[in-house]
């Protein structure tokens, strides 16, 4: 005789059968705050076909505003930085956004790199990829520990998949708070770059990002590199990813 057998099912799906699990996710990614985000690219003009298409498999934050790239091209890197820090504090609707990536075109992050920054930008002012100085005995972008006094910007030795606090990054894939760039105190220019000697001083070399980092760090900004977010630095003349 055929008896009919009952199973249960979990009908209520997944997320739902743990849904304290499933909180912690979405808490923990800030998909639910307000993530939106202009970017911003100096250029030369011609940007490798392996950059532009990481670019397009970048994942962003559901239901949200991203716009960008917008490019600023032909100028000296820290005149477009300061370029497109100027766009988006005048703009009537870009001023109100929460943030800035700053993405260069020879930096490929990968696909999941923007949502990872979101995660602890409660925490910091700052928050860049992971990636080197290109060619052998390459350093990594990660430099000065806070923890040190006085200030300096020696590269650090990269933490396996942490956020590490730092003095200074590069500027190839960074998520930074727009508000910032509205305080007073942190002066216009905000990037310049420096090749300059003075008479009983001596010589004075910064690039467009440590004279930034310098100058927001004595302001108590704070700015960290998220070991996780590993970006290849690429060099079109060679075919080679560092």
């Amino acid at each position: 005789m055929n008896q009919a057998i009952v199973t249960e099912q979990l009908n209520i799906g997944i997320n739902n059968a743990d849904l304290a699990k499933a909180v912690e996710r979405l808490a923990k990614g800030k998909t639910h705050l307000d993530l939106s985000t202009v970017i911003v690219c100096p250029t030369r003009g011609m940007i490798p076909d392996r950059v532009v298409q990481s670019w397009l498999g970048l994942i962003k934050p559901m239901n949200q505003k991203v716009i960008g790239p917008i490019f600023f091209r032909g100028y000296e890197v820290g005149d477009a930085y300061n370029m497109a820090v100027d766009m988006v504090l005048n703009h009537p609707d870009l001023s109100t956004w929460k943030y800035i990536l700053t993405i260069e075109e020879d930096n490929i992050p990968p696909p999941d790199g923007l949502m990872k920054l979101y995660e602890h930008m409660d925490e910091y002012d700052g928050i860049g990829g992971l990636y080197w100085t290109k060619g052998e005995g390459g350093q990594p972008m990660i430099y000065g520990d806070p923890s040190v006094k006085p200030i300096n910007f020696i590269p650090q030795i990269p933490k396996f998949d942490e956020i590490q606090p730092a003095n200074g990054l590069g500027m190839g894939f960074n998520l930074f708070k727009i508000d910032m760039f509205k305080d007073a105190k942190l002066e216009r220019p905000w990037f310049k770059t420096v090749h300059e000697y003075e008479q009983g001083k001596g010589t004075r070399l910064y690039t467009q990002d440590l004279y930034f980092y310098e100058r927001a760090g004595k302001l108590g900004y704070k700015f960290a590199c998220d070991t996780r977010v590993r970006v290849g630095h690429f060099d079109p003349t060679t075919d080679v990813v560092w």
